[in-house]
């Protein structure tokens, strides 16, 4: 195949726009689609979704036509788990599979209970998910106290972490493609919580360990593209 189309899910907090300057890092043949979620970016204006399967049942309805030629999928932590039923819901569409799925930065589907405990499925105030925040490393300090971008902020992270901690596993066929998982290693995901992602596909598995915490595909970026487009290279030669 000449081309490739990579679907970007962000994680929570986020807009898709964070995978835009990709772009310039990317070869040619690799066009990055970031894929904005409601309620965040240029869809500011749309109510936010805590009900994981309604909204990767949405938004398979919105890629349909971008998926009708060779495709990848790829989220990091919140955006992982989302990416992953989004292939499901896809594939019950009748879509064609991804040429591969990337998983970043969190647990197999299979063991969200002991990676997000029980304390997530109630919204959570202003002061536990800035908590949150500093625990995960990802945002500086000036930005957390400043009230204005907070205002914007907090609510979407707010949503975001009901989408996790509301998330329900459902046994269904196992995905077809090659299964990504991408870890860091000082990340709250245990490498036995990555391994567990092996049982979703019946592609081939591969898991790759990188330096950093949470949000190493930021920390370790070029690493990270250089796993992604030497991986999608042999995807799109062998296709």
């Amino acid at each position: 195949m000449s081309s490739l189309t990579l679907l970007c899910l962000p994680y929570s907090g986020a807009s898709a726009m964070l995978y835009s300057r990709w772009r310039r890092k990317l070869p040619a043949w690799l066009n990055v689609r970031p894929v904005e979620l409601p309620g965040r970016g240029a869809r500011l204006g749309e109510p936010l979704q805590t009900d994981m399967q309604a909204l990767a049942r949405q938004l398979a309805q919105e890629q349909r036509l971008a998926v009708s030629q060779p495709y990848a999928i790829l989220g990091h932590s919140l955006g992982a788990l989302l990416a992953f039923e989004l292939a499901h819901e896809l594939q019950a569409l009748g879509c064609q599979a991804p040429v591969a799925l990337f998983a970043c930065g969190t647990a197999a589907p299979t063991r969200r209970e002991e990676y997000d405990g029980p304390d997530w499925r109630e919204p959570k105030s202003d002061a536990v998910l800035i908590d949150e925040l500093r625990t995960l490393q990802g945002t500086p300090e000036e930005v957390l106290a400043n009230q204005e971008l907070m205002s914007l902020t907090l609510p979407v992270l707010r949503a975001d972490f009901l989408l996790c901690g509301r998330y329900q596993y459902r046994s269904r066929a196992p995905l077809r493609c090659p299964l990504h998982v991408l870890g860091g290693e000082t990340d709250r995901a245990s490498e036995a919580q990555l391994l567990a992602w092996r049982q979703e596909s019946l592609g081939d598995f591969a898991l790759e360990i990188f330096p950093g915490g949470h949000f190493f595909i930021h920390e370790h970026e070029d690493r990270v593209l250089g796993v992604l487009c030497a991986s999608l290279e042999r995807h799109r030669l062998s296709a």
